[in-house]
């Protein structure tokens, strides 16, 4: 609930709510790929696109980026663990400086792909455990932090109220607060965990109510049934949920019902 879109009515100014949606792509390897990329596209502002360690693969950067700039797609990095068996899932421990350099290495890599088609990498999203371990643990925390200030200061999308919002935040980094479209939440505003049965929101009605809520009223509804703050910058819907291209179309449908604008991460930032 952070951008405001200025439009004229009858009576001069009207103010609306606005939103940036996001999803993860390029998820495949190799022969293998996974989600609905080329149908998600044209309904979102931004993509967190897998480097190599968790999913991806020099062919599918190279696909997924082309998407992108074709689509008017803001291209951002989706680093995660070394972990192709979990898909990056699973909480492993990791050194400051492995946590830090794997990072570099997974940006770097897209970047180059990105650049080589006249495009650029706009933000970083860690992935999956990584994402997780960051948005409660420090010393993880600081890796990420580090590692985005040797990439020229490139900005963070992670978890709205998390430890690595709140120290980027005082070190002057640009944060892009993120909430979740298909996720349901703890009452200490963290996810459920994937592990147990009421982590996912496969109801594309639900999704979008989640939405138009975090975007409107900033809150969101626990799964103890209690109202929470969760101011967001933008949202995120899995590529790899069946359920994702329906959730994105309802999604989009509910905003514009509500009056909720849609916009990209560069006008979140100001460029």
């Amino acid at each position: 609930m952070s951008e405001w879109e200025h439009n004229g009515g009858k009576n001069g100014v009207i103010w609306m709510p606005s939103i940036d949606i996001n999803c993860d792509l390029g998820e495949g390897f190799g022969i293998y790929s996974f989600g609905q990329d080329r149908e998600i596209i044209g309904l979102v502002t931004s993509a967190n696109i897998a480097c190599g360690f968790h999913a991806g693969g020099p062919e599918q950067m190279h696909e997924t980026v082309s998407l992108c700039l074709r689509n008017d797609v803001a291209i951002g990095a989706h680093p995660g663990y070394p972990d192709l068996q979990g898909f990056g899932r699973r909480a492993i421990t990791y050194s400051f400086s492995e946590i830090k350099n794997m990072i570099i290495y997974q940006v770097g890599a897209l970047a180059a792909i990105a650049g080589s088609l006249g495009g650029r990498v706009e933000y970083i999203k860690p992935h999956g455990a990584l994402y997780n371990t960051a948005a409660v643990d420090s010393l993880t925390a600081s890796a990420v932090l580090e590692a985005a200030a040797g990439l020229g200061g490139l900005p963070l999308m992670v978890p709205a109220g998390s430890v690595i919002a709140r120290l980027a935040e005082e070190q002057g980094m640009i944060v892009i607060r993120e909430g979740f479209a298909d996720r349901n939440y703890n009452d200490d505003g963290t996810l459920v965990a994937r592990a147990g049965g009421n982590a996912l929101i496969k109801s594309p009605v639900r999704a979008a109510a989640q939405v138009v809520m975090m975007a409107r009223e900033g809150k969101i509804t626990t799964v103890g049934g209690n109202e929470i703050d969760l101011n967001v910058d933008s949202v995120c819907v899995h590529g790899d949920n069946p359920e994702a291209l329906a959730a994105l179309k309802e999604i989009r449908r509910a905003l514009a019902e509500n009056n909720i604008g849609v916009v990209k991460i560069s006008q979140l930032l100001g460029g």
